[in-house]
């Protein structure tokens, strides 16, 4: 195994790590407040922007480190590199179409971003 192997590894760990643990110990002390700005008529739509804004950072690192581990074995092409970025936006968009049921306008740029990514010319 190759050190960017390693380093793919890493930080996949690193991502599952922080949103398990975020959720556990930051993210569910923090909505047991009774202080939270309630937007959009109710605390309900910042909690889940807080939740979706915490776990996009764990998709953005799992495309990271497929990027790594693509490099270290030899694979990564500019077209793949292409794919993993369109499929990372792809899924950063569906957090926050699902967790604040498209509340959060995020999505359509993520979406946006995925779909030009994919469907741009094969290189």
């Amino acid at each position: 195994m190759s050190a960017l192997h390693v380093a793919a590894v890493l930080i996949f760990l690193t991502g599952l790590a922080h949103s398990v643990l975020g959720e556990r110990y930051i993210l569910i002390r923090l909505f047991r407040r009774d202080n939270l700005p309630p937007l959009f008529g109710g605390t309900s739509f910042t909690t889940q922007t807080l939740r979706f804004a915490w776990h996009i950072t764990t998709v953005a690192w799992w495309g990271f480190a497929l990027l790594l581990w693509q490099a270290a074995s030899g694979a990564l092409t500019v077209r793949g590199m292409l794919e993993v970025l369109g499929y990372t936006s792809v899924l950063s968009g569906l957090l926050p179409l699902v967790l604040t049921r498209g509340r959060h306008l995020s999505w359509v740029v993520f979406f946006a971003v995925g779909a030009i990514v994919l469907w741009w010319p094969r290189v």
